[in-house]
């Protein structure tokens, strides 16, 4: 954990963190910052190859775990953005995300991108949750 002028960034530890000079997440006042997660690999494989729901579920899992210490959760989050390599793929990222935030009502983008750079990553997330009222520290 770094601060800065009331500007806490969190460090999960990834190599492209180190590698990009980027902050797992970063509260600035009432608002956390979640960087764009993609499904996290176990043992070189990406869960749910080739299935947009189940690499929604996880990628949106992992972002999720980045809010843990600032003491939120799903329930915290104020917007989401998902980014698919296929539109194909957009009903089932937004099966996911209504399985997770429909009781959240985020507001909500979702696009298509030309691709990652991991070719069998399907979907990559962002998320920004508010503290306010929550009790997180700054």
């Amino acid at each position: 954990m770094t601060r800065s002028r009331g500007v806490r960034r969190e460090q999960s530890g990834s190599s492209w963190e180190e590698s990009t000079g980027a902050a797992s997440a970063v509260q600035a006042g009432d608002l956390v910052l979640v960087s764009g997660r993609m499904p996290p690999q176990q043992g070189g494989a990406v869960p749910g190859d080739d299935e947009p729901y189940q690499q929604t579920l996880a990628a949106f899992g992992a972002a999720i775990e980045a809010l843990e210490p600032f003491g939120l959760g799903a329930a915290d989050v104020v917007r989401t953005r998902t980014y698919l390599s296929h539109a194909r793929d957009a009903e089932e990222a937004r099966r996911a995300h209504r399985e997770l935030f429909g009781e959240v009502r985020p507001a909500a983008t979702m696009v298509v991108v030309a691709g990652f750079s991991d070719s069998r990553v399907l979907v990559e997330v962002e998320i920004e949750a508010y503290h306010g009222t929550t009790g997180g520290t700054a």
